[in-house]
C-alpha cells in the first residue's frame, strides 16, 4: 500500500507525556500523512505534535468521538486512515499488517490488544470489564471481533462515512464495532502489541463511568440489529418476575389463606407486558429479516446490472 493513501489520526487530550514520540515514530515508518485532533489541552500536546511533524487541529465538540468524526468527515482526503491513541500503547511496526487487510477487499480492521498485552497494560478489572463486553457484544450483534475497544483500527474512508455514529466520548469504538456489524462491513481482525502507559502519561479513560456507557449503546444499539435481544430481554425479565409474585400469592393462599389482591394485579401486569414485548420482538426480528433479504437482493441486482 501507498502511505501517501493513508491519514494516522490521532484523538488526544492532554498527551503531552507522550505524543512528541508516537507522532515520530509513525513519521519513523513511512507515514507522512499525522493528523492530530486535539480537544483543547491544556498541556503542550499540540505544541509537541507539531514540532514532531503532524498536522494538529483542535476539534470544534468535546470527546473523543465528537474528535474521530469530524476529522474523518473534513480533515481526511486520504482513502485510508490508520486510527490509535496517542498514549504511546500501540506499536508502530503493527501498521502494516493492520493496514494490509485493507488492500485485499477489508473495509475495517481492529487490532486484538490481547493478543500481545504487555504486562501492566490493562488493571484486572478493566480485563474482566472488556472481556464482559466483547462477549455480549458477540451475543447481541452475532458476531466475535475479539476486542471491540481497541482503539487501535484501520479503516477506508468510505466504509467510515456510511456509518451511523453519534457517541462523543469512548463509546466510538463501540459504535463502529456495531455499525461494521449491522452494515455488513467487511472487518477482519488483527493481532498487536499493547503497552502499559509510560510513566507521566495519566488516562482519560474512567473505567465505571465509560463502562457503563459502553454497555448502554451496547444494548441501545441492539434496537435496530437485533430486537428479539433488545425487547425480548426486557420481556422475559418482566414475565419472569410476574411468574415469581404470581407464586408468591399462590403460596400465600393457600398456606396461609391471605390473599394479596394488590400484588396480584401487578403480577398479572408484569406477565402481560412481559409476553406483549416477547410477541413485539420476534415480529421485529422477522421485519428486521425480511429488509435484510430484500436488501441482499437488491444489492445483487445492481451487481448483475453493474456487470452488463
Amino acid at each position: 500500500m501507498d502511505y501517501a493513501d493513508v491519514c494516522v489520526l490521532v484523538p488526544t487530550y492532554n498527551e503531552a507525556e507522550t505524543i512528541a514520540e508516537v507522532v515520530a515514530d509513525y513519521r519513523d515508518e513511512g507515514f507522512g500523512n499525522v493528523l492530530v485532533v486535539d480537544g483543547d489541552s491544556t498541556d503542550r500536546t499540540r505544541e509537541l505534535a507539531e514540532e514532531a511533524g503532524a498536522r494538529v487541529v483542535v476539534q470544534s465538540g468535546d470527546g473523543k468521538g465528537q474528535a474521530v468524526r469530524e476529522a474523518v468527515e473534513k480533515h481526511v482526503e486520504t482513502k485510508y486512515v490508520l486510527m490509535l491513541d496517542g498514549d504511546g500503547t500501540y506499536e508502530p511496526t503493527d501498521a502494516p499488517k493492520m493496514l494490509e487487510p485493507l488492500g485485499e477487499g477489508y473495509e475495517h480492521v481492529i487490532g486484538d490488544r490481547f493478543a500481545d498485552m504487555r504486562s501492566g497494560a490493562m488493571t484486572t478489572l478493566n480485563r474482566i470489564g472488556n472481556q464482559i463486553i466483547n462477549r455480549a457484544f458477540a451475543l447481541i450483534h452475532g458476531q466475535d471481533f475479539g476486542d471491540i475497544l481497541s482503539g487501535y483500527r484501520a479503516f477506508t474512508r468510505e466504509s467510515f462515512l456510511q456509518m451511523t455514529l453519534t457517541s462523543d466520548g469512548f463509546g466510538i469504538e463501540t459504535e463502529m464495532a456495531v455499525e461494521c456489524a449491522k452494515r455488513g462491513i467487511e472487518t477482519t481482525v488483527v493481532p498487536t502489541t499493547y503497552y502499559p502507559r509510560p510513566d507521566g502519561s495519566d488516562t482519560n479513560l474512567h473505567p465505571i463511568r465509560d463502562g457503563g456507557i459502553i454497555f448502554l449503546e451496547l444494548y441501545r444499539r441492539a434496537k435496530t440489529n437485533n430486537p428479539l435481544f433488545y425487547f425480548g430481554s426486557v420481556g422475559l425479565a418482566s414475565t419472569a418476575t410476574g411468574l415469581g409474585l404470581a407464586a408468591y400469592v399462590a403460596y400465600e393462599w393457600v398456606v396461609r389463606t391471605v390473599s394479596h389482591e394488590v400484588i396480584a394485579v401487578v403480577s398479572a401486569a408484569g406477565i402481560l407486558f412481559g409476553v406483549q414485548l416477547l410477541m413485539f420482538g420476534v415480529l421485529s426480528d422477522l421485519i428486521l429479516s425480511l429488509h435484510r433479504e430484500q436488501m441482499k437482493r437488491i444489492q445483487d441486482l445492481e451487481g448483475e446490472s453493474s456487470d452488463d
